[in-house]
């Protein structure tokens, strides 16, 4: 006897499976299962089936005191089943949040801030003696299972006089450990896009890509993108949304899709105050502002799974498939108008709402509270 069996769950482009899982892993997928199960969840014509969302942009240390918010509120009860908490921590405090991150029902995972203390102050890359390289192999080393990624922030209000610098020693960190995933946040110059852009490599993710800044990856003067950003992207580095309460465009973002230029990753950089106050709210709301300028909804539900996982090497996870983790959303699409609103505050207006229903998390299921 199975654990739990879905029954009619339809994927997001009209196929309908049951689902099988046991201990934790789903064991089957496919048209019909009569297997007997400790417990059944059949889902109504309505209702969506997907791998768990996954959100690889969030802040969700609860001790800090900038950006911080508590992992179970941006992660099952808004309907994300795992995040990656974006650099809030280095490599002198990231052991307490491990350790506080595995009360979360979510699956919570980190990016290693390469300053040592993290975001304790806006400007945590203005001193390069607190990028410790030695500290921060023996991080990673440590928590293998947690620390999927390393995170530098490249604009100016947190490097000081610096310029490229810190980027340089990511680099190199990066490449101390094993080519680890390494995230950049792009934002108001210094340093200059195009020399952020000119160190990264295939697989590297810049983070915040359609903000609105005039750093930014939109020339403003004639309303195209910027040859150089367009030759990153064609390079093979991953366009990560990062959303936030001040880099995410609605025009950028529509310019850039117009030219061909898609987010490989949608993200929400989601904290207490963003989440609280807007203009982020909840992860649906984020997937819902790349529909309104385009997106499709197949396309949106393969880039809050599938893509993510494969960014940061989450095995097992992103798909629903035999052997992989029993990590599912269950949502709704409704017909159902609703303003959004992006960092800048201009406004697109969707017919079209995404609802979030349940997280299931290693086979146990948890109801959304949005």
């Amino acid at each position: 006897m199975i654990d739990l069996l879905i029954k009619n769950g339809k994927l997001i482009n009209g196929t309908v499976v049951d689902i099988a899982i046991e201990n934790g892993k789903i064991v089957d997928v496919k048209e019909s299962i009569t297997e007997e199960a400790s417990d059944v969840l059949e889902l109504n014509k309505k209702q969506y089936v997907s791998a768990g969302w996954i959100d690889d942009h969030v802040h969700c240390y609860e001790k800090m005191d900038l950006y911080y918010d508590y992992p179970d509120e941006i992660g099952v009860k808004a309907g994300v089943t795992s995040i990656i908490d974006a650099g809030t921590t280095g490599a002198e405090n990231i052991y307490d949040f491990y350790e506080t991150a595995k009360e979360a029902r979510t699956n919570v995972y980190a990016m290693l801030n390469i300053s040592k203390w993290g975001i304790v102050e806006q400007d945590e890359l203005a001193d390069l003696e607190k990028i410790q390289e030695k500290l921060a192999k023996k991080a990673v080393e440590d928590l293998s299972d947690f620390i999927v990624g390393i995170k530098a922030r490249m604009s100016k209000t947190v490097i000081g006089d610096n310029g490229i610098t810190p980027l340089k020693l990511a680099k190199k960190i990066q490449e101390e450990n094993k080519h680890i995933p390494l995230m950049v946040h792009i934002g108001s110059a210094p340093p200059e896009l195009d020399e952020t852009l000119s160190y990264l490599s295939k697989g590297d993710i810049v983070t915040h890509c359609f903000n609105g800044k005039s750093n930014g990856i939109l020339d403003q003067g004639i309303n195209k993108i910027k040859p150089f950003a367009r030759d990153a992207y064609e390079k093979g580095i991953i366009f990560d949304v990062g959303h936030g309460t001040a880099s995410f465009n609605f025009h950028v973002a529509e310019v850039a899709l117009k030219e061909g230029i898609k987010a490989s990753s949608i993200s929400t950089d989601i904290y207490y105050t963003n989440r609280t106050e807007g203009p982020v709210y909840d992860f649906a709301t984020t997937m819902e502002k790349m529909h309104v300028i385009g997106y499709s909804w197949e396309e949106i539900i393969e880039k809050v799974t599938a893509a993510p996982a494969a960014n940061f090497r989450l095995e097992n996870k992103g798909q629903l498939k035999k052997g992989y983790d029993a990590d599912l959303t269950i949502f709704t699409i409704e017909e159902k108008e609703k303003d959004l609103v992006d960092s800048d505050g201009n406004h697109r207006q969707t017919k079209e709402k995404i609802q979030p229903l349940k997280a299931i998390v290693g086979g146990n299921i948890y109801e959304v509270d949005l």
